[in-house]
């Protein structure tokens, strides 16, 4: 009775020091899978739709000495051929400025530049770290808040640590119509991830030509240029399952009548007639049209067809 104890006494030992060891493996499995992280910029056979890249609110990257972020997420972007990019940055400004001058006369006849030219963008994408806390002026710049990653519940890790070298970044896609959220997600890197730089010279080469020099410059900025990457992957990946279509996805802009008509319940002047329409009412076209009719909804919610030069685009 006793052989089996002493058995068991002898084998518990073992099985401590096996876990340790295994434990010990799982770890190092882990750092080498972090070290390789996924450097390869996502392609796309098509464009998904037009994109313009936001600055975020904290300019939270001048305490680093690094430029925008959204300088650094245009040549993702760019270089994924998953957007058509339209600029609301320096560009817009100086497109303003053009088109002031030619609203004063100045330009020459026949430049072709007015009103109506703009295309408009689908989506916004901000890059962002978390938030900005009282540290920021010493070892480490962000916080932690909640917030959904992925489609799913967690916890966004937002900062950038000078002294251990590590960059926590979010990125979020909006659609412009809906203002709906489509994907938050984080990204994240360490020093040990800066390898990919030696193999990845195309990156860091796009980065000066792009005016984001600086992170490519700096151990810190191919750090936080790391972590971007990694976020614009994941958010890649989730675009993809969901696949949104910003045009599709959204009802049509709203009209109001502009003179006094009346809704009728078919597309013809004979049909019968649903309600009387007067000027400045609001209707919400369906998409169906034909010829000059187009099928709506008023605000009380009647359904019929109006003629459309009866109407213009809301304001």
């Amino acid at each position: 009775m006793n052989r089996p104890s002493s058995q068991l006494r002898f084998v518990t030992p073992l099985l401590i020091a096996a876990s340790l060891v295994l434990g010990a493996a799982t770890a190092l499995a882990k750092d080498k899978e972090e070290a390789a992280m996924k450097t390869e910029i996502p392609v796309c056979d098509k464009k998904i739709g037009t994109m313009a890249v936001n600055e975020p609110e904290n300019q939270w990257w001048t305490a680093l000495g690094l430029e925008s972020p959204a300088a650094l997420i245009k040549v993702y972007a760019q270089q994924s051929k998953c957007w058509t990019l339209v600029d609301r940055g320096k560009g817009l400004a100086a497109a303003e400025k053009e088109r002031a001058l030619a609203g004063n006369g100045e330009m020459r006849g026949g430049s072709n530049v007015g009103k109506g030219q703009m295309k408009a963008a689908d989506y916004t994408l901000v890059p962002d770290i978390a938030n900005k806390n009282s540290n920021a002026g010493g070892k480490k710049i962000g916080g932690m808040i909640g917030g959904l990653v992925g489609g799913g519940v967690g916890a966004l890790m937002g900062g950038v640590s000078l002294k251990s070298k590590t960059a926590d970044v979010v990125l979020t896609l909006t659609d412009v119509r809906s203002t709906e959220i489509i994907a938050t997600v984080q990204g994240h890197a360490k020093k040990t991830n800066i390898g990919w730089g030696a193999g990845g010279g195309g990156y860091f080469g796009a980065f000066a030509a792009a005016g984001a020099s600086s992170y490519s410059n700096t151990e810190i900025g191919q750090v936080v240029a790391m972590a971007y990457l990694d976020a614009y992957i994941k958010l890649m990946e989730e675009v993809q399952k969901t696949a949104p279509d910003a045009k599709a996805d959204n009802v049509a802009q709203s009209i109001s009548v502009s003179k006094a008509t009346k809704l009728y319940s078919g597309p013809k002047n004979s049909s019968s007639v649903v309600r009387d329409l007067d000027p400045g009412m609001v209707l919400y076209p369906t998409g169906e049209k034909q010829g000059v009719f187009w099928k709506v909804n008023d605000e009380l919610g009647n359904e019929g067809w109006v003629i459309s030069t009866m109407c213009a685009l809301a304001k």
